[in-house]
């Protein structure tokens, strides 16, 4: 089992792997570019708003921002999901990224769940 790697390094990394996406969205794919905006801006917004959790003023503060980046996972999977139904990108180009979204999701869902116990307490 490979180790655990750290939430704000493997976010930036999957911003690094979104942001190449647009290398494989066909140039001439109109809905494709659309998309590919979106996912752009939503999978690029998660590490940010993980990075800014870490400055967090207070643990509420810490929750409202892992909220974000949370709500921004969920919306990238569904663009990521989209872009394989409408055949604009195969299987190969987006199963990995759907895969990871979906596992950084899990992990941030946690992290909120936790925090907002920890500070009910």
């Amino acid at each position: 089992m490979e180790a655990k790697r750290d939430i704000v390094a493997r976010t930036f990394d999957f911003a690094v792997q979104i942001v190449r996406l647009g290398d494989r969205v066909p140039r001439r794919s109109v809905a494709g570019k659309s998309l590919l905006s979106q996912v752009v801006r939503a999978g690029t917004s998660i590490g940010a708003n993980v990075e800014e959790a870490q400055a967090g003023e207070s643990r509420a503060d810490l929750v409202h921002k892992y909220g974000i980046a949370l709500k921004e996972a969920r919306e990238t999977h569904y663009w990521l999901r989209l872009f394989r139904a409408s055949g604009i990108l195969g299987e190969p180009d987006v199963s990995g990224l759907i895969n990871e979204s979906d596992e950084i999701r899990r992990i941030l869902g946690r992290i909120v769940v936790n925090s907002k116990r920890r500070r009910e307490k």
